[in-house]
């Protein structure tokens, strides 16, 4: 009802009771109806109100089933109040409600985003117990949960474990897995498990393909297989996006492929893409490593200022490096400087660059005296 969307996040019982009016009746003769209403609150992101309207329909008497509690939960993990969800778990047994497998699986939903690893984990092995079967949707949130807290041995585990317990993982489970160890950085991991999807007749969709690209970004020797997996996602009918091509760029940069870079970098906007500063970055990087490279790279970072780009610290410090590289340590000491200006602070890898420029410049002394005069650095 609009006069119940009127109360706010948080209205009290009798403010939801006169809100509701003649509906609570209804409910009487018909649960299901409140049901449709908590489904709603959640879609508007109004958890709390959801849990206050199964609070008014035990105090007023109205049957409260596994449905009314599955939608509320829900509502939690639709906004992220894992508290919540964890709160009406517990609530469940003692109103003499048992959870269903939709119940299990929005609260490990709800602990997943919330980062309750252990949480979400205790409660899919909790199922079995309560003779309920697990399901892909169960283990996709669990191995993100343990994901995104950096358990990657455990996504790992989940995603292995899945046969046995008669589940079979899909494109969602296996994302989940490569995610978690690309945020554990196990690059050969990601690489090995984006290469199984096929042998299970996986498609890989989006974010596997970016995954895998990014791992090849951070691995020595395989900057080729980066970019045959940009080709294969037009195959594939898959359009690659910005984080596609940030990653095969800066996949060329692991072994000063520069050529292909730039190349990449040139080609986005034939693709309708518009670099951004993460594209631009790793292009800059590709061309920091080597001397002869160092003006394509110092163009590039200038670039970024006519594109309507705002260099970050990596761009500065990828820069300086290529700049120190080419023998310009008066330059590589000016962005230090310029650093300043643009209310960034330097950091380890901003100074170390600036040293080596300074030491391949034979310029230690000034070096040493600029550095020591800066205030302390960031990190």
């Amino acid at each position: 009802p609009p006069a119940l969307l009127g109360l706010g996040p948080s209205p009290t019982l009798p403010e939801l009771r006169s809100a509701l009016g003649a509906e609570l009746h209804r409910w009487s003769k018909n649960p299901r109806l409140a049901a449709s209403l908590l489904g709603a609150l959640g879609r508007k992101r109004l958890p709390f109100l959801a849990v206050q309207v199964l609070n008014l329909m035990h105090e007023d008497g109205v049957e409260v089933d596994v449905f009314h509690y599955t939608a509320a939960v829900a509502a939690c993990e639709k906004s992220c109040e894992w508290q919540m969800a964890l709160s009406l778990m517990c609530r469940m047994p003692l109103m003499r409600v048992l959870p269903n497998e939709y119940s299990y699986n929005a609260a490990i939903s709800a602990f997943e985003k919330g980062g309750q690893w252990q949480l979400a984990l205790g409660l899919l092995r909790e199922m079995p117990e309560r003779k309920l079967a697990a399901d892909k949707f169960s283990y996709s949130a669990a191995i993100s949960a343990c994901g995104q807290s950096s358990r990657w041995e455990r996504a790992v585990y989940l995603l292995q474990e899945c046969p046995d317990r008669r589940v079979m993982p899909d494109e969602i489970s296996f994302n989940a897995a490569t995610c978690a160890c690309k945020i554990g950085r196990q690059w050969e991991r990601v690489v090995e498990l984006f290469s199984l999807m096929p042998t299970r007749k996986l498609r890989p969709n989006c974010v596997s393909y970016n995954t895998a690209i990014s791992a090849c970004g951070e691995t020595s020797d395989l900057w080729q297989w980066a970019l045959r997996l940009l080709s294969e996602m037009a195959r594939a009918r898959l359009a690659p996006d910005i984080l596609s091509y940030s990653g095969a760029i800066s996949s060329c940069g692991t072994d000063s492929h520069w050529q292909w870079a730039l190349a990449l970098l040139s080609e986005m906007p034939q693709a309708k893409l518009t670099p951004d500063a993460i594209s631009y970055n790793a292009a800059i990087s590709a061309n920091a490593g080597t001397r002869d490279q160092w003006e394509l790279a110092f163009s590039l970072f200038r670039e970024m200022a006519w594109v309507k780009l705002v260099p970050d610290r990596i761009s500065y410090n990828a820069a300086i490096s290529a700049v120190g590289n080419g023998g310009r340590w008066e330059l590589a000491l000016e962005l230090l400087g310029e650093m300043r200006t643009k209310s960034l602070m330097p950091n380890k890898i901003s100074s170390n660059a600036a040293i080596s420029a300074c030491e391949k410049g034979g310029q230690w002394q000034l070096a040493l005296t600029l550095l020591r005069g800066m205030p302390p650095l960031g990190r």
